[in-house]
């Protein structure tokens, strides 16, 4: 028995450190950008808690050089705080990409990490990752 068993309190962050604690699902829209022209795409990025605890949870989303997360093409990365999820409950959250005359055609790989914090957002108990790919056409 931990300390938390003395005070009646469940110390469930083992548990929320050895399994997966969510499932990832992607979309763009549209499903692909222009090359070589201003044009952008908005990446739909849902998040289901698998656990059976309630979370706090973020994403962080990672673009390549070509491509960027604002219209002014500087920002390669961008946290969404998306807040406390319950068990099984699943949110949406969307961001857009945006290409510039210097994207290529091509296929370009984003990167989407999802954590799970505990006490605020500096805290993190576990994440689990996926890849999507945008295509450049």
């Amino acid at each position: 028995m931990g300390l938390f068993g003395l005070f009646g309190k469940k110390d469930v962050k083992e548990d929320l450190g050895k399994a997966l604690p969510y499932a990832i699902t992607t979309a763009f829209t549209p499903y692909r950008l222009q090359a070589n022209t201003r044009s952008s795409a908005t990446l739909a990025v849902s998040v289901r808690n698998l656990t059976s605890e309630p979370v706090m949870a973020s994403i962080v989303i990672e673009v390549p050089d070509k491509l960027s997360l604002d219209q002014t093409g500087l920002a390669r990365q961008k946290e969404i705080r998306i807040g406390t999820l319950g068990p099984n409950e699943e949110r949406e959250s969307r961001a857009d990409v945006y290409g510039s005359v210097g994207t290529d055609k091509g296929e370009y790989t984003l990167g989407i990490t999802a954590f799970v914090h505990y006490r605020d957002y500096a805290h993190v108990l576990n994440a689990a990752k996926k890849r999507t790919v945008l295509q450049v056409v």
